[in-house]
């Protein structure tokens, strides 16, 4: 009895003193995931887990900072910039071109085109680029939902209600007014009477096949405010071509756009060019490529260009012949690929008149010279001889 009540006693104490000693390594080893404990803890390099820890507990335990003020000003802009498209430039440079155009059409010959004009037009661009945006999306907001490509835009996805939608467009609306009021009054009535169109296009594609041919006449009303803006009137001879030939430019871009939407459109019941042109859209493209290009040729012949203006012109063809007839209508990307490329031809298209209009200084000059020679001939007449007085 004596030596079992022995054992027990030893048994108690050896059981305490490890107890203890696995108490104190417990306290003397960090925390680890039960993950690591699960293997051969000599294979472990011990710093590398201490510096894991260490990281681990800091991020757990950090607090979050607070944003500064700019950081949320930023946060609460940038659905407004998306819905103005911001991040996607593209379309204010296509409704610039037009304008750009008209306004370096307009210089005097050997002159460059107004940079103040210029500069004005481009800030109208983005601006009302922005508003047409917000209409569209004002009036798209269900539509948009249902279809892949736009359903995480502001509207759509709930990020803006329609009553901050409504305030933001009356804002872009007055900083348009803004510049519109810059220029003179006959381009003002005729700046202000586009409205119209930008209000009532995103309607079109509910009622007609053909939306784009409405969003050209919108989009390319720069084509004549530009030329009025600088002359103070509109030149139909060089303004009409202009701005036919850019509806037409706008019915080739914006149906390829419209491809990338066309499954969805059709689920929803939405109507484009890309739709009524179907499998031939090739063949209806080339037809208005040739329209556009035929008009251009008029503009320039009404505004005695030069061989650069021809030049661009020609090249401006073969750049669209190429988006054409390599272009996939079954291949979204490179639908807007082909779309986003555009830019080059409004930029080509430009480059073209400037260095027309300016090689138009030597020739004007020559034909001024011509002129006034020819005239001072002709209204050279001699002195008749007159009679000598007779004193009587």
């Amino acid at each position: 009895m004596y030596a079992l009540r022995h054992l027990r006693l030893q048994s108690t104490r050896h059981f305490r003193s490890s107890y203890a000693a696995a108490a104190t390594t417990k306290h003397m080893l960090p925390r680890q995931p039960a993950r690591v404990l699960i293997g051969d803890w000599s294979t472990w390099d011990k710093s590398r887990l201490q510096d894991v820890y260490s990281r681990s507990s800091s991020t757990a335990t950090e607090p979050v900072k607070p944003q500064t003020p700019l950081q949320e000003l930023v946060s609460a802009a940038k659905p407004y910039a998306q819905l103005m498209r911001i991040d996607r430039p593209i379309g204010t440079y296509l409704l610039f071109w037009p304008c750009a155009w008209s306004i370096a059409l307009s210089a005097d010959a050997g002159c460059w085109p107004d940079l103040t004009m210029l500069g004005l037009f481009g800030t109208g661009a983005l601006i009302m680029r922005g508003a047409g945006c917000t209409i569209n999306d004002l009036w798209d907001k269900d539509i948009d939902a249902k279809v892949e490509r736009t359903r995480l835009r502001p509207l759509a996805s709930g990020q803006i209600s329609q009553f901050d939608a409504i305030v933001f467009l009356s804002a872009q609306l007055s900083l348009g007014l803004l510049v519109l009021v810059q220029l003179n009054w006959q381009s003002i009535l005729l700046g202000a009477s586009s409205l119209g169109l930008v209000i009532t296009y995103p309607l079109m594609k509910r009622v007609t096949y053909w939306p784009q041919l409405v969003l050209g006449m919108a989009f390319n009303w720069g084509a004549l405010l530009g030329w009025c803006a600088t002359q103070g009137s509109v030149n139909l001879a060089a303004c009409l071509p202009l701005y036919l030939s850019g509806v037409c430019w706008t019915i080739v871009y914006d149906t390829i756009y419209a491809h990338q939407d066309k499954l969805d459109d059709l689920q929803i019941g939405v109507k484009s060019t890309a739709l009524r042109f179907g499998e031939n859209t090739k063949v209806w493209l080339s037809g208005f490529t040739a329209a556009m290009l035929t008009g251009l040729s008029a503009a320039g012949w009404a505004c005695d260009q030069t061989l650069p203006y021809y030049a661009a012109v020609g090249v401006v063809g073969a750049h669209l012949v190429q988006q054409i007839y390599s272009l996939n209508i079954d291949n979204p990307s490179d639908c807007a690929k082909k779309f986003i490329s555009n830019h080059q031809v409004g930029l080509i298209l430009f480059l073209g008149i400037v260095l027309g209009t300016l090689l138009r200084s030597d020739e004007s000059k020559k034909q001024r010279q011509s002129s006034l020679t020819t005239s001072t001939a002709s209204s050279y007449v001699p002195a008749l001889p007159q009679k000598p007085e007779v004193i009587s």
